[in-house]
């Protein structure tokens, strides 16, 4: 019972709701480049590798945020503000995830996946979490880079080449990032302001956030059309693209329009699945087109 209470403990140290996106997005990057038919070791391990690598980076946020985690509901359970995982203990696990990453993908996949991996890993687990999650209201845009790079990483382990249209890929994820997590602040706001988190809710209240949120999904809907416009996807892509978009429009619009917080979850439960969604069907459409 306490070893699978104490792996539960590591497991969620690690973010696993976070690696499930990661894990969607980079197997797409890495079974498009490779037209499905990736080398199976450098799909296995450079999965494996960049996964590895991110849920470090998320162990050192949990150490970083313990903190703040105490004071919000959503996150107060957490392992190491309850002690169930120490700080020295997270510390060791996070390297040694970091370590076996690496030597995974500098072994199975490609120099270049792991630079960029790890240039990811320096910049969300220690400038962003520590530094630039505080400093503006603006840092879920500004940490959105660090979560939109998985499709680049799958896509490089398997090519070696930093492709223009893996970029789109991650540009898609970089606009999709603010209407997702904002809409998630909004139902916390009193929460992040008590942990003095400058979040955009908070610093510029709820009415300019949800004016931010249907922004950007207009901004999404633009940016999710690009690889059809590029070549890159066909019409399957493009029809599902337009009917998930206009869903999430449909929300966001709702979510501006209506007084209260009735649509924040709605708007941020749906932002979930709309990615998932949209990267399944750019699967899809690849396969059909070979």
């Amino acid at each position: 019972m306490t070893t699978n209470s104490n792996f539960s403990n590591y497991l969620e140290l690690t973010k696993p709701g976070v690696q499930a996106l990661l894990f969607v997005s980079c197997i797409s990057g890495m079974l498009i480049a490779s037209n499905f038919n990736p080398p199976i070791l450098t799909f296995l391990f450079g999965l494996t590798g960049i996964s590895f690598l991110a849920a470090s980076a998320a162990v050192v946020n949990h150490i970083y945020d313990a903190s703040i985690d105490s004071k919000m509901s959503r996150t107060k359970s957490r392992p190491i503000v309850i002690g169930s995982v120490n700080k020295q203990s997270a510390k060791i696990f996070a390297v040694g995830l970091y370590v076996l990453g690496s030597i995974f993908l500098l072994t199975f996949a490609n120099t270049l996946t792991w630079v960029m991996t790890t240039v990811t890993f320096i910049f969300y687990a220690f400038i962003y979490t520590k530094y630039l999650k505080h400093m503006t209201s603006q840092n879920i845009v500004i940490g959105g880079v660090a979560g939109a790079m998985p499709p680049l990483l799958g896509w490089t382990a398997i090519t070696n080449s930093l492709d223009p249209n893996a970029w789109l890929l991650v540009l898609i994820i970089l606009v999709w990032t603010p209407p997702h997590f904002w809409a998630l602040a909004i139902k916390r706001v009193s929460e992040y302001e008590k942990a003095e988190v400058p979040m955009l809710p908070v610093h510029k209240g709820v009415p300019f956030t949800k004016l931010h949120i249907l922004l950007y999904t207009v901004l999404l809907m633009a940016a999710s059309l690009l690889p059809f416009s590029t070549g890159l996807f066909g019409t399957t892509y493009l029809i599902a693209a337009l009917i998930l978009g206009v869903i999430f429009l449909y929300l966001s619009l709702r979510l501006y329009l209506e007084e209260g917080d009735t649509y924040a979850m709605p708007t941020f439960f749906y932002s979930l699945w709309y990615l998932s969604a949209l990267f399944g069907f750019m699967l899809i459409d690849s396969f059909i087109l070979l």
